[in-house]
């Protein structure tokens, strides 16, 4: 995980070189937030699957780069007064608290940009259709069907009055639809066919419920230094979250149990798969 997390470094490093014109505060407000810190838990995901049929390693390497300008943009904008409103991300201040609101809207907007630019180039992979369905699959999971559609709900969350069916929807959005494409996109460079995916689309649904139930645990119990972030603002906010409605011992046995499930998703694979097993066990083990 460590060299995945160097190697997206490496790969944002190169893209984001700050130009000698009025855009340099944006491109260091992108580079601020994508280079150091983070778990990397997508692009890990794109690798660890892309692996199983042998992908070559600087595609895998494009589409996972790809899947976390995704992911930061959208923690960018998370962050934003006018969404979560938070000081700290990956322990350091956010854009908008590094360098100013406007800033990091356009930040947050030109990585979303960036994503499929990288997706879209022939350098990612030399098959047009393989590149088609990897914008439209990420496309889809970071739209309103998706992902942007998960935080939409999360924002109705601060009423309250969701039960347990609504916010297992909403964690399947906002959380898990981008794990998935993840997961989706290491089956489309290794030209898996769709009716081949069950599997790996079944540890994809179960590990995405898994981390955000150990993300709520995490909100309640966790250390701040060590998480890098604020904490307990769930329930400083009153949202209804998989710890408000089931507690902490059941959220924890479930999200347990969710990881174990989303194990036996693999049972067609064999010691090839042992990353993606790995990746299930640190969802549920993790402190960050």
């Amino acid at each position: 995980m460590a060299e995945i997390a160097a190697e997206i470094d490496s790969r944002f490093d190169d893209m984001l070189r700050v130009p000698d014109d009025a855009r340099a505060d944006l491109y260091r407000a992108m580079r601020h937030a994508t280079i150091g810190g983070g778990k990397r838990l997508r692009p890990v995901l794109v690798f660890a699957t892309a692996a199983l049929f042998n992908v070559d390693r600087d595609s895998t390497a494009r589409v996972a780069t790809a899947i976390e300008a995704i992911h930061v943009y959208s923690l960018i904008h998370d962050d934003l007064p006018a969404m979560d409103d938070d000081d700290m991300r990956r322990g350091k201040p956010t854009v908008h608290k590094a360098f100013d609101e406007a800033t990091a809207v356009l930040a947050g907007d030109c990585l979303h940009a960036l994503a499929f630019e990288v997706l879209a180039d022939p350098a990612t992979h030399a098959d047009p259709f393989v590149r088609a369905e990897l914008v439209l699959d990420l496309a889809r999971a970071a739209g309103p069907a998706g992902m942007a559609g998960g935080q939409m709900m999360d924002l109705a969350a601060d009423r309250g009055g969701f039960d347990l069916a609504t916010v297992t929807r909403l964690q399947a959005l906002k959380t898990g639809a981008l794990i998935a494409a993840s997961v989706e996109a290491g089956a489309i460079l290794g030209r898996l066919p769709a009716e081949g995916r069950t599997g790996l689309r079944g540890y994809a649904h179960d590990l995405g419920l898994a981390f955000q139930i150990a993300d709520d645990l995490l909100d309640a119990e966790g250390d701040e230094a060590v998480a890098g972030k604020r904490l307990r603002k769930d329930g400083e906010q009153g949202k209804e979250t998989f710890l408000t409605l089931l507690g902490v011992d059941r959220a924890r046995e479930q999200c347990r149990m969710l990881v174990e499930q989303a194990i036996a998703h693999l049972h067609a694979f064999g010691t090839e798969a042992d990353l993606l097993r790995a990746i299930a066990r640190f969802v549920e083990e993790r402190d960050r």
